[in-house]
């Protein structure tokens, strides 16, 4: 392919003649990286249209460029870059006094900066990546997702491809939700109190805009998910932590005047916790008692395979105080970027038109897909496969960590897909991650998972779910090893 003919123009305060202007420009692209070794030029016909010159003088130019080996010709086929051109020099970043705004000042609310976890994008290039979140490309139906996608993109589904649905969702996809993905959980739902999210955490925050104010209160667990406590602390609301306990959030910690509870009780963020039944009807009544929000964060029921997961808490809500935070992201891949939220219509209807001001709605052929891929069962397979292999995997990384005597902190009590490990006092898990870093290990440090200034530095989190099997205890065999040399 040729560059583009409009990524070539002549600067109005150029010098010399259009020949000589029309070589520099060329040869700056060069000398930039702009135009890249054995790239093809426009033809002298075309890049003479769009600078508004006579061919001769682009044929001029160009000749002076051979001459001095910045291009090269290929007879018929054209112009290209030579391959004896300049090398472009290395590239210096301007110093930051150019820029003449004060940020500080210009900003008015600041976003970075968070307790966001840190996953490496190579993350697959290691060998033992005991991380979380991230899919599994040997356990993944390729197949059949391309599948569907193909069929979405078919002449039936145009209006689903093309629409700006504006603030609604692809029907096919609620409706499937509503009539099969909610009732494995207990809840019963109308189309009007669904909204489709690009995820869970794009649920959470919208949630948080439409619920909380700098004037209301809102309660997390601690430790928690560390991008939920970056979404409250950017609403200006009062946030209070909550630590958790072997069952989870504890109701009577709540304390008065809470307007928002947020809560992960089927699989606890980090610790795996699962709250007994006795304890989530404890906690909708302290919710009743102070005329409270709940935010149930449900983002790996999918991943229950030693048992079947307690109903969920939405499930046991008669009041409508429940909204309810689901995945498909967690069980299908992270990139996919679909989620849900389940709450009372007048929530719904708030939440779907903040979603609409900001992003309109996920894509439409991204949801056709997923309504394909969940409504001709390829979604159930992928599960009970993943169950199948995590449940090996979870087996055998139990035994390594007893072999080792490495502390579990934390254990899914229905499965899910990682361990949360509590190392001895003395081991700070930042630096035991760098050493493991260097190793090919993958470990997440629990720090960021913590509230406050004082956060505990010898609690991490191993993952499974993107290891294989044969590789799990040779990694733990290296995170023992590391520790004990501390």
């Amino acid at each position: 392919m040729a560059l583009p003919v409009e990524t070539f123009f002549l600067h109005p305060d150029a010098q010399g003649t259009l020949q000589q202007q029309i070589q520099q420009m060329i040869a700056q692209g060069i000398l930039s990286g702009r135009f890249q070794q054995g790239e093809k030029l426009p033809s002298t016909r075309k890049l003479a249209s769009h600078l508004g010159v006579s061919r001769i003088t682009v044929t001029i130019a160009y000749t002076e460029l051979l001459a001095n080996d910045y291009l090269v010709s290929k007879g018929r086929s054209g112009y290209f870059v030579s391959e004896n051109a300049p090398t472009p020099p290395s590239f210096t970043a301007p110093p930051e006094s150019l820029d003449a705004v004060d940020w500080a000042r210009a900003i008015g609310q600041k976003f970075s900066g968070g307790a966001g976890l840190a996953k490496p994008q190579d993350w697959a290039k290691f060998r033992f990546p005991f991380i979380y979140g991230q899919a599994d490309q040997s356990l993944f139906d390729h197949a059949n997702w391309r599948l569907c996608a193909l069929q979405a993109l078919g002449q039936k589904d145009f209006a689903a491809l093309t629409t700006d649905y504006y603030d609604q969702d692809d029907p096919q996809l609620i409706e499937f939700i509503a009539r099969h993905t909610l009732p494995r959980r207990g809840i019963t739902a109308r189309p009007e109190q669904i909204l489709i999210t690009l995820g869970a955490q794009n649920a959470l925050w919208l949630t948080t805009q439409v619920l909380l104010t700098q004037r209301r209160n809102a309660v997390l667990e601690d430790p928690c998910y560390p991008a939920l406590r970056d979404i409250l602390s950017q609403s200006r609301c009062n946030v209070t932590p909550v630590r958790v306990d072997q069952d989870g959030l504890p109701p009577d910690a709540i304390p008065p005047e809470t307007h928002v509870v947020f809560t992960t009780p089927s699989h606890q963020c980090p610790t795996n916790a699962t709250m007994p039944m006795e304890r989530r009807r404890a906690l909708l009544d302290r919710a009743r008692e102070m005329e409270a929000l709940i935010v149930e964060d449900d983002y790996e029921f999918e991943m229950s395979f030693l048992k079947s997961p307690s109903p969920a808490l939405k499930s046991l809500d008669t009041d409508g105080r429940v909204i309810y935070v689901g995945s498909f992201s967690k069980s299908l891949f992270p990139g996919l970027r679909l989620g849900y939220l389940v709450g009372s219509e007048p929530f719904i209807r708030e939440a779907r038109a903040l979603r609409a001001s900001v992003l309109r709605h996920a894509p439409g052929h991204i949801q056709r897909t997923a309504s394909y891929f969940l409504s001709l069962g390829h979604y159930d397979a992928l599960i009970r496969r993943m169950g199948t292999a995590l449940h090996e995997r979870r087996r055998i990384m139990e035994e390594a960590l007893a072999a080792h005597d490495l502390r579990i902190s934390g254990r899914g009590y229905f499965g899910g897909s990682s361990f949360w490990m509590r190392a001895p006092d003395q081991v700070n898990t930042d630096d035991l991650a760098r050493r493991l870093h260097a190793k090919g290990v993958l470990i997440e440090p629990g720090r960021p998972f913590f509230a406050g200034s004082h956060q505990p530095a010898n609690y991490y989190r191993l993952a499974y779910s993107s290891i294989p099997t044969a590789r799990i205890r040779e990694g733990v065999d290296l995170i023992a090893h590391e520790i004990a040399a501390t």
